[in-house]
């Protein structure tokens, strides 16, 4: 343990304990811009680039970082000292002067921590003028959109990047004034091996970095009276949208949620749970077909197109491996302008298919040619859980006075396993729900699969099904799969199935979700959430949904038919690593 005096205050802290996480263990708080930690996933950017948390340590001549800076024994700080503060007060007045004003009809506007720390500091005019940085906006992509005049320079969407996700798209780039954050050779991001996972959009501080809106082809769709409009919901939206509207973290707003939609104008509202049920019937028959004849395993879930294009394009000889199961908001898609739009009398062009994601990747997914046969796309727009919040609001709705309602049918109804498929770990248990009795013939006394449960990067789990021995893995964020999948490469692992998403924690942490600012204690209350929501409901298996069963006995035929594989199934294109 290292002794120091904070502010007049004894501290004891462990050997290499910043002076920033010091000081914030007795309560005080150091404003920062770079730095960003989130300990469940062992995650922290480097720091120190911004220098606003400048504090002063006796014996120092000049103010230091302490986001950087190693607590020492005996060591006396001062957080609050003029000095310090006008420090803080110069550095933001000079991030400020090279920053555009347009923070009204900024996309981060009341989200902006730039924005927040010019409050708080009483920031009310700008000091410093002179040159400013202009850069086209890169609207080029479905899913991101990059606004450099806002960068500044923090750093921490490269560590979301590269640290984390091992993507490696986004780097310093450029001298002096010019430096920014970016593609090599300023491309586009489309041009680039960006998996559109979001990540750094988590991590941005600013507006250089948000999600492409759509809320406006949305509001046009449901005010055409020539189209039918439905809306799904993904898992994870339900126990993150009312955290918007000032409800408790992991709240299951499913109820308001239905109704917030269905008062928006949506001719159904339908819930991706179902297709997600679907997503299981397909991919666990993929998964005993493989483990029965021990070819091309393991299989790895493919519900995440930030990893479905993550492996394209680092893994392109492992495109074999991956189910070819679509993702649920795909299934989901198909069966809306197939089997839905034949109860209704509709033709596919003439339905809109709009989905509610926590996932920015989705955007890019909805836009991949293989979905949209014969030029109609299976899912038309994607918004984020942001995205809807915002629909809320300007619609009016005051969705915590919002009675709780029903999904729709014949697409509304869906299982325990279908809602864990926003936590990591989530699709191989509900996997193994269906496998375990499928392959023993016997019913479960238990349903639960404890052991694939957590939020640790790597989690490895034998389970006993029958006289099988399945040994499973789950990774939890980009940069855990390449570890997993270079094993598998190198032969130094063996394994039957692989689950892997692509953002830390899951779909609960996507780039679309409101922003916990460093709050990591509001994933893990959403993701208790739906293991909560989960165990609530009467039916847990993918395969005893009623709704699952008159699907295929009416529709589809038996999981993996001609006809399933038709509509619910994929191939992937091994693409350039650039």
């Amino acid at each position: 343990m290292i002794n120091l005096t904070i502010n007049g205050i004894d501290v004891s802290v462990k050997k290499g304990t910043t002076v920033l996480d010091a000081a914030r263990s007795i309560g005080i708080k150091i404003p920062t811009l770079c730095y960003m930690a989130l300990d469940c996933f062992d995650v922290r950017t480097p720091g120190g680039s911004c220098r606003l948390c400048v504090v002063e340590i006796e014996g120092r001549p000049n103010l230091a970082p302490s986001c950087c800076i190693a607590a020492e024994e005996g060591m006396v700080v001062k957080t609050n000292s003029q000095r310090a503060i006008n420090g803080r007060r110069t550095v933001l007045d000079l991030i400020l002067s090279d920053h555009p004003k347009d923070c009204l009809n900024c996309a981060k506007n009341m989200n902006c921590e730039l924005q927040q720390l010019a409050a708080d500091f009483g920031l009310t005019k700008v000091l410093y003028g002179g040159e400013q940085s202009t850069y086209e906006l890169d609207l080029a992509n479905e899913s991101i959109v990059r606004d450099l005049n806002k960068c500044i320079m923090c750093r921490r969407c490269e560590t979301a990047c590269n640290t984390v996700q091992t993507v490696g798209v986004l780097s310093g780039i450029n001298r002096g004034f010019e430096s920014v954050v970016g593609p090599a050779n300023e491309r586009p991001l489309n041009d680039t091996k960006c998996t559109f996972c979001g990540q750094c959009v988590t991590a941005c501080p600013t507006g250089a970095l948000t999600e492409m809106n759509k809320t406006y082809s949305v509001w046009q769709a449901i005010n055409d009276p020539n189209k039918h409009v439905v809306v799904q919901t993904a898992p994870a939206v339900r126990v993150a949208i009312g955290e918007e509207f000032g409800m408790d973290a992991g709240t299951v707003a499913t109820g308001k949620m239905v109704a917030g939609l269905k008062r928006m104008g949506f001719d159904a509202v339908f819930d991706t749970d179902f297709a997600a049920d679907v997503t299981i019937m397909e991919e666990t028959t993929e998964l005993i077909e493989r483990v029965t004849k021990g070819e091309n395993l393991p299989i790895l879930t493919s519900c995440c197109p930030g990893w479905v294009k993550f492996f394209e394009h680092q893994f392109p000889n492992l495109c074999n491996i991956p189910s070819t199961a679509k993702s649920p908001q795909q299934m989901f898609g198909a069966l809306a302008k197939s089997y839905y739009a034949e109860k209704v009398d509709k033709q596919p062009k003439e339905i809109v298919s709009v989905s509610v994601m926590p996932c920015l990747a989705k955007k890019y997914e909805a836009a991949r040619d293989e979905f949209a046969p014969e030029g109609v796309r299976d899912v038309d727009v994607v918004i984020s859980t942001r995205e809807l919040a915002t629909m809320f609001r300007e619609a009016g709705i005051q969705f915590d006075n919002l009675p709780d309602e029903q999904f729709d049918n014949p697409m509304g109804e869906s299982t325990g396993a279908a809602v864990i498929f926003g936590a990591t770990g989530g699709v191989l248990e509900a996997a193994l729900r269906t496998a375990a009795e499928w392959i023993t013939k016997e019913e479960l006394g238990k349903v639960d699969f404890e052991a694939v449960r957590g939020m640790e990067g790597i989690r490895e789990a034998t389970v006993k099904v029958g006289d099988l021995d399945l040994k499973a893995a789950i990774a939890s964020g980009l940069g855990n799969a390449r570890k997993l999948l270079e094993k598998i490469e190198a032969g130094e692992a063996e394994y039957h199935a692989i689950e892997i998403m692509a953002c830390p924690g899951g779909c609960i942490n996507g780039g679309g979700q409101p922003y916990i600012k460093g709050d990591e204690t509001i994933l893990e209350k959403r993701r208790q959430a739906l293991y909560n929501a989960d165990a609530d409901l009467p039916v847990r298996q993918s395969h005893k949904s009623p709704a699952v069963i008159d699907l295929y006995e009416n529709y589809l035929g038996e999981p993996g038919s001609h006809k399933a594989h038709k509509l619910l199934h994929t191939s992937y294109t091994p693409r350039q690593n650039a």
